[in-house]
Parts: C-alpha cells; structure tokens; sequence
C-alpha cells in the first residue's frame, strides 16, 4: 500500500482540507454545546479527590502559563491545563458521549481547543471547526471498534485521543503530511483499561491521558517528528490489535454527515449514558402508574445494555458504584421521579426508599436483539408491576440531549446553570460564560471565557 493510500494519510487530508466555513451550522452548534456540557461537568468534578490530585501535581510541575486551570484561574502549559481540565470534567460522570460506543470525545476536544486555542489566540470559529473536526475522527474509528473493543477490555480513550489529536493539529495549522504522522502517533500514545474506567477513578484519569496525548502528539509532529503512517491499516497495527471491523466505513462519505450531531449526547443526568434511557423509562413508567414505591412487586428492566452485561451491581456507596449501577438508576428513578445531579450524593444512595427498589429489580431472560451492532444506541423498556397486580410499561429508545432525540439549549442552560455553581464560581460570571459559549463563534473569546472561569 502506498504512503497515500494511508488510512493516516486519508484522515489527515479530510482533517486539515476540511474548511469551518464548509461545516453546517447545526455541528457547529453542537460543538458549543458540548463546550458548555464539559465546563459544566468540570465545574462538579473539579473538587473531587482525583481531580484535586492531577491538579496539584501539574501545579508544582509549573511552566510556561499558556493557558488556564478552569475554576482555578492559574495558568500552566497547554498541555497540562488540557489535561487537568479534562480530568475533572470526566471525574464527574457528567460529560457527553457517543451513543455508539460511550467514548467521550467531547471532553477530550474541548478542553484540549479552549486550551491550545487560548496559547494561539485563536478565533471561536476555528477552535469550534476542530472540535467538530477532531470528533468526526475519533467517532468514526471508534465505530469501527465497535462493540469488541469493550469486551477485549479497552476504554474509549483508545479512540478519543485522536479527537484532541486533529482538533489540536487544526489549531497548530499542520499540513497533511504532519497531520498523519499526529494521528500515527496518537495510535500508538495510550491504552485505557475499561476494567479500570468501570470499577475506579481510572475513567477520569484516561480522559486527561487522552487530552494531553493528543495535544503532544500535535506539537511532535508539528516540530518535525514521524510515525508509522501504516500504524492505523497495518496488520499488527492498531485497527487490527483492538479487533476492527467494517474498516471501509471509516472513510466512507466523509463530510457527508457530521458525528458531532448523529451521535453525540449530552448528560442531562450524571453517570454511565447507557443507562441514561432506561431511566427515562422507569420515570415515565411511575408517572404513568402514579406509583408509590411501598406498593410497587417487582421491577424488570428489559435493556439494550444486557447484551453487554453491563450492568453494575445494587446499591452503590460511591460516585464510581453509582455512575455504573442500572439498578440504582431506575429504582431512583421510580423513587424520585427521575434521576439527576443529587442522585450522585452518598446520602442519597443510603436512600432506604431506593434501597427497597433496588432488591425488586430483574432483568428480563430474551431481552430483544438488537437491530445492529451498536448496543448502547438501543435504549430500554422498565415494567413495573404492583402487588395488586396492575403492570406499567414505559419504552425509551434514546436518552433526552442526543443526537436522535435533539439537543436543545434550554436543557444545556439547566445543566449549566445547576452544576457550574458548584465550583463556586459567582451567577452573574456564570451566565456571563453561557452566553459567551452561546456566541462562541465571534471573535478570540478562549481567553475571554477562561477569565470568567477563573476564580481568582
């Protein structure tokens, strides 16, 4: 195979040729979106104990302030502010995914844009361009990992790296040749443990991994390094270590649509978004039903998530437990009328209300097939059946804030506006912020939206 034929080298011209007056309106929008949605997630996260640790360590690493700690105000390499902004952001379990395979891009390339864009003064068009750019690459390899890379034991961060990787490169102004060998790198930079991510606080620490791999491997090759352009096609490359499939699909009608608004979600609940629809499900079934929990027999979940046996166990005590616990999201769910931002709270896991539904929950024998490889695109039905016999049944097929359902500002604004508080930072700066991400696409304004997240 000759060097232009490439998937690298592929990659790289559809990354670097793609033009951000040549995207839709509606990518770009959702790249703002995903921006408020990572700054938000950041702003619960940033006072947890894993974040804090990133955090400090980078701190008394010190060095040339380029850009800014989120809710801190100190500047550090852009480097390190991109991966300790990213840390906290997935150290919440309330940043977006991708509803093929959970991967969260949108964490990796926002923070790694804000902070590589605040170095360079670059413009909001462009740092929005190469979010929406660098998603398009993550996503499309992760599809075609898709669903094996879970089950071999690989987390997401295997593939968002190349999100931070092209919307870095983008911002850099790399021509082809040094956008391939970026991605080339990229492949080779990381190797997240899904066990880790599941059962720890392994999931935020991949995401910084990811944001300061990807942002590396630009400047590398930017300054004149190379990698194995074959690295991605090869046969003991990295298409074929982690299990690829559907290879062609990967550059198939490139531009034809955007990722960033087919299969992007934004959490408008904290914790795994497989779980996030058969939530809904519960909520809309105990409304139906107008269900007290005291009379409520039995509760069967019938998911899509149970082809992956992705399920997590009952009554969680920990932030990790509960982001990765299908029995604590729907019985709160049922409990509470839906799930959200408090649910996240150790005394409410010690609920004893939820608790009792917690030990009704089943899951149904022959659960339906599912219509194509992409388990987590699939939703859920949750059937509540009462001890007077009476069963309600509600089916939700995608969470709220995704690319099937649509993404709508006013959700954003109530996620922002519970979450960014949080961090302490005043109302009036914290509106001041929304409406700069709202309008992110005029003039320089990384610096702008950094000075208002500062807390100094």
């Amino acid at each position: 195979m000759s060097t232009d034929q490439r998937l690298a080298v592929k990659l790289a011209a559809f990354a670097t040729d793609t033009a951000a007056a040549t995207l839709p309106a509606e990518a770009l929008e959702r790249a703002k979106m995903s921006l408020a949605s990572t700054v938000a997630s950041t702003a619960m996260g940033q006072n947890i104990a894993s974040a804090r640790i990133i955090r400090d360590l980078d701190l008394r690493n010190g060095g040339t302030p380029d850009a800014t700690l989120w809710f801190v105000g100190t500047k550090l390499p852009a480097v390190a502010a991109a991966r300790v902004n990213a840390v906290a952001s997935d150290a919440a379990a309330s940043d977006d995914s991708d509803l093929r395979s959970i991967a969260h891009i949108g964490t990796v390339v926002s923070t790694t844009a804000v902070a590589l864009g605040e170095k360079l003064g670059a413009s909001g068009l462009d740092m929005l361009a190469a979010m929406v750019v660098g998603y398009e690459v993550a996503g499309r390899i992760d599809e075609a990992l898709t669903p094996g890379r879970m089950q071999r034991g690989f987390h997401g961060s295997v593939s968002t790296v190349f999100g931070g990787t092209v919307a870095a490169g983008r911002l850099l102004g790399l021509n082809t040749q040094q956008m391939a060998h970026a991605i080339a790198l990229a492949a080779t930079s990381i190797g997240g443990m899904a066990i880790s991510a599941d059962t720890s606080c392994g999931r935020e620490y991949h995401a910084g991994c990811s944001a300061a791999a990807g942002l590396q491997a630009a400047m590398a090759a930017q300054a004149g390094f190379e990698g194995e352009l074959g690295v991605l096609d090869h046969p003991r490359g990295f298409l074929a270590a982690m299990g690829g499939q559907e290879l062609a699909d990967i550059t198939r009608d490139l531009g034809g649509s955007w990722d960033i608004v087919t299969d992007m979600a934004i959490k408008l609940m904290p914790g795994a978004h497989p779980f996030h629809a058969t939530a809904e499900a519960a909520s809309d079934a105990a409304r139906l039903g107008h269900v007290d929990p005291a009379d409520v027999e039995k509760i069967m979940i019938s998911s899509s998530v149970q082809w992956t046996k992705f399920k997590g166990e009952p009554h969680p005590r920990n932030l990790v437990d509960a982001a990765h616990s299908l029995y604590y999201f729907v019985a709160a769910s049922i409990a509470d009328g839906g799930f959200s931002w408090q649910h996240m709270d150790p005394g409410k896991m010690a609920d004893p209300v939820i608790a009792g539904l917690q030990d009704k929950v089943t899951f149904d024998p022959n659960p339906a097939p599912l219509p194509d490889r992409f388990p987590h695109r699939h939703g859920g039905t949750v059937i509540i059946t009462m001890k007077n016999g009476e069963e309600f049944r509600s089916t939700c097929k995608a969470p709220r804030g995704s690319g099937p359902r649509g993404v709508e500002w006013s959700d954003l604004e109530a996620k922002y506006r519970a979450l960014v508080p949080m961090s302490g930072l005043a109302g009036a700066r914290a509106d001041k912020s929304l409406a700069l991400i709202r309008g992110f696409d005029k003039g320089h304004p990384a610096a702008e939206l950094t000075l208002l997240l500062g807390l100094g």
